[in-house]
């Protein structure tokens, strides 16, 4: 899994609109759709305004991502 696609279901599961998540983090929404639709590359600083608008820590999404491979494997 990918981190936009934790965002996606994580936005999902608790109900929220994209709408409004983008505004509290100060984004045009159809940049963040464009995230969520894996359509443009998520920053450190996008995941850390997600973050704060939705009061989650980023390791909630970050611990999600299975693609990840080891240094040196």
């Amino acid at each position: 899994m990918k981190v936009y696609e934790a965002i996606k279901e994580y936005i999902d599961e608790h109900g929220l609109k994209q709408n409004a998540i983008a505004k509290k983090m100060n984004m045009n929404k159809s940049v963040f759709n464009a995230i969520l639709n894996g359509n443009r590359t998520l920053y450190a600083d996008d995941l850390k305004a997600f973050c704060i608008a939705v009061g989650e820590s980023s390791d909630t999404f970050i611990f999600k991502i299975k693609d990840i491979k080891k240094e040196g494997a």
